[in-house]
């Protein structure tokens, strides 16, 4: 016996094992780490950055009913607050189209989720149906929910949760998800894509979303500069390293002016009244009138007022918010930076960004917390590198002009139209859309929103003024 004993391995030799396993499994761990790529996150840095390179495909046939739904609901729908003839003409069909919706059965999207290109399409396609649905509605008396049918809301949370999205439209269903190629034998460019769901139909509609992928599009150089600088060996001992960076900085603030002319733009391909009276309310999601509304009521789901359901914003472009984390940006006022946060900025959602996170595509977010994490911060790097400060603080001043560009957008489009009225068609009035501008002025004349909810002007500030302290020349 005491032989048998004797030649088992002793307790040291087992927790010898245990800790060379563990060593050997952390190191395992770390190497796969680093070995990640942009790709992982569904991120191209070379060719189409936060797009799928190709166009996503129709659902299957179990799924035609959506299909069909999203297809017909432009010819069938309009806004229920547009009094306008052509409106008007569509009432009848609009019931038929949201009593149809209201009759299809809870289908189940887990055959779906092995894919995630169809995972998206099928996000798409729902969330284009709740809005139609919502939006083309009377709404509820008595400031009571307005309830969103289970037949489009259980399969739209479910498909939502397994991508990691919002379960409302969002900028990806409407700009990075929604287009098709116009020549199918070339490959995806910004010149090669044209939007195909468009809730008012105009080109105005159209050029706004073609605005929004051109800025994106234009960002994926920003994206390899990023790529480019997480794999720089031993940047901080290197001078070759060191100064391709402050090449790739002082490009990268050209990118960015580029970016700003790109959204300049937009001013003679869209216009204001027909983004602001047409297009935007089509946007609204839940919280649109304010976090004390009645909101949104997504039938079949728990704990609907857990849910993230504002609009589509341009909050949401994941190659800006790339662009923040990679200038180290701080929204969130937790560091200590000059010049010192107005009043104002303190009023400001600070979580405004963080929360906008929720409404990409989970892998993209993802890829947002692992560039946030793989290596120095470049202006922790170039507030101590004399040769980088410039071009730094040159990229930086870049995006603040961009966020100032912005403000004065967001003034011309949204706040100076929410002082306007609806155009008056021809023999038709617009007493509908009249009468919610009136109730909106007696109500005390209250902060611009954006289609989330937000006060649109203090967030905008904040945002530009967190840039401004991103400056190293004042810190």
């Amino acid at each position: 016996m005491n032989v048998v004993i004797d030649l088992l391995p002793s307790p040291h030799h087992y927790f010898t094992l245990a800790v060379d396993y563990w060593q050997r499994s952390a190191t395992t761990r770390k190497s796969a780490d680093r070995r990640r790529v942009a790709a992982d996150f569904d991120v191209d840095v070379i060719e189409s950055g936060f797009f799928p390179r190709q166009p996503l495909p129709r659902l299957p046939h179990a799924f035609s009913v959506w299909e069909q739904a999203l297809t017909d609901a432009p010819d069938q729908l309009s806004l229920y607050e547009d009094e306008s003839e052509a409106a008007t003409a569509k009432r009848v069909s609009g019931e038929s189209w949201r009593a149809q919706v209201r009759s299809w059965p809870v289908i189940d999207t887990e055959v779906l989720q092995s894919n995630l290109r169809l995972s998206q399409r099928a996000h798409l396609v729902l969330a284009w149906l709740v809005h139609y649905y919502v939006h083309s509605s009377p709404e509820p008396t008595d400031d009571k929910a307005f309830v969103v049918p289970k037949s489009i809301a259980v399969p739209l949370v479910a498909i939502s949760r397994h991508l990691g999205i919002a379960p409302v439209l969002t900028f990806a269903d409407t700009v990075l998800w929604n287009w098709e190629l116009i020549d199918a034998t070339e490959p995806f460019s910004i010149d090669n894509i044209r939007f195909v769901n468009l809730f008012s139909g105009t080109e105005d509609e159209r050029n706004f979303y073609l605005t929004s992928a051109r800025a994106e599009y234009r960002g994926i150089e920003m994206l390899r500069i990023i790529d480019e600088f997480n794999n720089l060996p031993n940047v901080e001992d290197d001078m070759t390293s060191i100064s391709k960076v402050a090449r790739d900085l002082t490009r990268l603030a050209a990118i960015i002016d580029d970016i700003s002319d790109i959204i300049q733009s937009v001013r003679s391909v869209v216009d204001p009244h027909v983004f602001y009276w047409d297009l935007r309310p089509w946007f609204e999601g839940s919280d649109a009138k304010g976090p004390n509304a009645a909101g949104w009521v997504y039938e079949g789901v728990e704990n609907t007022d857990k849910l993230d359901l504002s609009g589509p914003s341009a909050g949401q472009s994941s190659v800006m918010h790339a662009l923040d984390v990679f200038l180290d940006v701080d929204h969130k006022l937790k560091s200590r930076r000059y010049p010192a946060p107005s009043d104002a900025n303190k009023r400001a959602d600070h979580g405004f960004m963080e929360r906008m996170r929720r409404y990409m595509p989970g892998k993209h977010r993802d890829y947002l917390s692992w560039i946030a994490t793989r290596s120095l911060s470049i202006r922790e790097l170039a507030s101590r590198t004399s040769q980088l400060r410039e071009p730094f603080d040159g990229a930086v001043l870049a995006l603040k002009r961009l966020r100032d560009l912005h403000m004065r957008i967001a003034c011309l489009y949204v706040v100076t139209m929410s002082r306007t009225t609806p155009t008056a068609y021809a023999g038709c009035p617009v007493a509908s859309m009249m009468d919610r501008l009136q109730k909106s002025r007696a109500a005390g004349d209250g902060p611009t929103r954006g289609t989330g909810g937000n006060e649109l002007t203090l967030l905008l500030k904040a945002g530009r003024d967190a840039t401004r302290r991103t400056v190293l020349k004042d810190n």
